[in-house]
């Protein structure tokens, strides 16, 4: 702002006129008057009015320069202040930023992470209910194994035991099963089955079980049987000519000596062959190779093998009669029990289960391959 400068009256700067003689003003006319002698006050008075003029607009100029300048330095400080404001708030926001920008980077991490995590219990989620698929398998599958286990033990029973009863009770219970189950896919399995039971009932019924045991009650008594040659005849008849007590001495003396020649002497008629003698060292063996006949008898009657079971059979009954004595009654029971054996009629050939067999595995091929070719099928998951 520029500063005001003193007003000068007007006439104040100019150059007095020069007076001529006689004190005229140059270049007035003589005989014009003078000015009146009040104008030099009025000009006083206005140069001091101008200068109180200019010294009030001077204050004034400077009242608001001074005002402007406070202003000036008002601004100046809120404005430092603000931007002082504006530092700290972008420092500020700086490092919020800063702090936004790692927690979003551990945000990322744990949601890859999460990611990670959420992939592999899927991965594991789809091997259990695989794992589950091929341990938990259908209602049929399992009908299918515990079928074929039945049909597996009844086989084995049949073919080692011979029990015929025992397999045609297992097949019943299997048709039984699959007719609860009522399958299209299982008449093939019925059918054979129901062949199978056919077959079992043509079969004359044996009681094996029981004829076994009576060999191993015949094996059981051969020890306590006695022997052909220890048959004992019946006691003498007591001497009724014994001479009394009062007679003479000699008279019983030699009745003594008659008596004890009469026992060294033994006449027996009989209508039978006489009887073998077996040495005491083997009597043992003779027990034991009947034991083994008879054993060999069993062994046949569970393979069903009649022509074995009838020879071994005969020929412990020889044996019984040539070398043991057929007149007690434990022989005479061991010798019924062979008898009986000999005349029950043996079973023919057993049949076995490998239709039914043949059939299950069968249908269990076919259920397997099933799965497979549905998975084949069905497009890959993405």
């Amino acid at each position: 702002m520029s500063e005001p400068t003193d007003s000068v009256p007007p006439g104040a700067g100019e150059p007095a006129a020069p007076t001529g003689a006689g004190g005229t003003v140059a270049g007035t006319p003589a005989g014009s008057a003078s000015p009146p002698p009040a104008r030099a006050p009025r000009a006083s008075a206005s140069r001091f009015l101008w200068i109180g003029i200019a010294l009030v607009a001077l204050a004034a100029a400077l009242a608001v320069w001074f005002d402007a300048r406070r202003v000036q330095q008002q601004l100046r400080t809120d404005v430092a202040q603000r931007l002082a404001g504006v530092e700290v708030a972008v420092a500020a926001s700086g490092k919020a930023q800063t702090q936004l920008e790692s927690d979003l980077r551990d945000a990322q991490a744990k949601v890859t992470l999460l990611e990670t995590r959420i992939a592999e219990s899927q991965a594991q989620q789809a091997a259990l209910e695989a794992l589950y698929r091929d341990l938990a398998p259908s209602r049929d599958e399992i009908a299918l194994s515990e079928l074929e286990q039945v049909l597996l033990i009844a086989n084995q029973q049949l073919q080692l035991a011979g029990s015929v009863s025992s397999a045609l009770t297992a097949l019943q219970l299997a048709d039984v099963k699959l007719q609860r189950l009522d399958r299209p896919q299982f008449i093939p399995l019925r059918r054979a089955l129901s062949r199978d039971i056919d077959r079992l009932k043509a079969i004359p019924y044996v009681d094996v079980a029981g004829m076994s045991l009576k060999l191993d009650q015949a094996i059981a008594a051969i020890d306590t049987l006695p022997l052909a040659m220890d048959e004992r005849l019946p006691p003498a008849a007591p001497d009724n000519e014994a001479p009394s007590s009062d007679g003479p001495r000699w008279r019983r003396m030699l009745h003594e000596m008659w008596s004890e020649v009469r026992q060294l002497i033994r006449v027996e008629v009989t209508d039978r062959p006489a009887a073998p003698l077996v040495p005491v060292a083997q009597q043992y063996f003779l027990r034991e190779n009947l034991k083994l006949r008879l054993l060999t008898a069993r062994i046949a009657l569970l393979a069903r093998d009649d022509a074995s079971f009838q020879a071994d059979l005969a020929a412990s009954e020889t044996w019984l009669k040539q070398y043991f004595d057929a007149r007690a009654k434990p022989v005479q029971a061991v010798l019924g029990s062979l008898k009986q054996l000999a005349a029950t009629p043996m079973p023919g050939e057993t049949p076995d289960l490998t239709r039914s067999l043949e059939a299950l595995r069968v249908l269990r091929l076919a259920q397997d391959r099933a799965p497979a070719r549905g998975s084949a099928a069905s497009p890959p998951a993405r």
